[in-house]
């Protein structure tokens, strides 16, 4: 992956993903917005403090670097679950869905930016190149211990015929292990994982681990039949790069949102 600028959108472009042909995709950092500290500037989240005009006028900005509008600029109520929204109809205006609680949309449509905020989870973007189908997930680690990615996957599978061997998958920016302690209520989470957990987690102390989100994700997606050399995943760690990125952990949950987002042309 690597950084850089569209129009004033500074963001993170995932290169598996984008060696297809009429897709837009990438992650964004907190640079070139107009919102004002804690959320300083690029803030996409709807569900934070900052001025509602401001992060109207953010998203405004990030849709039109990439030739769509508002209201083609789709995210929804994320609850830490795996529910899916599915949309395979042509919609005009897809802000009806702001208030929708699920944790992943997955769409066929060309022209409508489907995304997921965060500020330490992980973004999940997903592409079948083939039959030109994306997906864009929420995993935290509650997601993740839920299985979110693996039900991503399957939707795209069962509702547009999707071959797990033809994805593509990048997961973006997170906060890293090496900021990324947890406790005991996260390792029970995952008590049906432990395959993943032993080669994701490192225990630091009794009941105190350094738990890496982006392996966890890597490992389940090849778990769902992705190859292994068809998933990209960033280094950087959210809470590490203040100057990129928002942590909700590092600034104690005053802060503001990223948007991992991909979108059909």
């Amino acid at each position: 992956m690597k950084q850089i600028k569209n129009g004033r959108i500074h963001y993170i472009e995932p290169q598996f993903i984008l060696s297809t042909k009429g897709i837009s995709a990438g992650f964004t950092t907190r640079h070139e917005g107009v919102s004002r500290p804690p959320y300083n500037s690029l803030n996409l989240g709807l569900n934070t403090n900052d001025s509602p005009h401001n992060v109207q006028g953010n998203r405004s900005l990030l849709a039109r670097a990439f030739g769509a509008k508002l209201e083609q600029l789709l995210t929804v109520t994320q609850v830490h679950g795996t529910d899916l929204l599915v949309l395979d109809s042509p919609n005009q205006d897809v802000t009806h869905f702001l208030k929708l609680e699920c944790d992943g949309i997955i769409t066929n449509q060309p022209g409508i930016m489907i995304g997921i905020g965060v500020a330490d989870c992980a973004p999940v973007l997903l592409l079948d190149p083939v039959k030109r189908v994306i997906a864009a997930l929420h995993s935290g680690w509650k997601g993740t211990a839920a299985g979110i990615v693996h039900k991503g996957v399957g939707a795209m599978v069962n509702d547009f015929g999707s071959n797990p061997a033809d994805m593509v998958a990048a997961i973006g920016p997170a906060i890293g292990p090496c900021c990324y302690e947890v406790d005991e209520p996260v390792r029970s989470a995952f008590s049906t994982q432990d395959g993943i957990w032993a080669h994701a987690a490192v225990e630091q102390a009794k009941g105190k681990w350094k738990l890496d989100l982006s392996a966890a994700i890597r490992l389940q997606l090849t778990a769902a039949g992705l190859q292994p050399d068809n998933i990209e995943s960033s280094q950087q760690c959210v809470s590490c790069v203040s100057e990129l990125f928002y942590s909700y952990r590092r600034d104690k949950g005053e802060t503001g949102r990223h948007l991992g987002f991909i979108m059909l042309k």
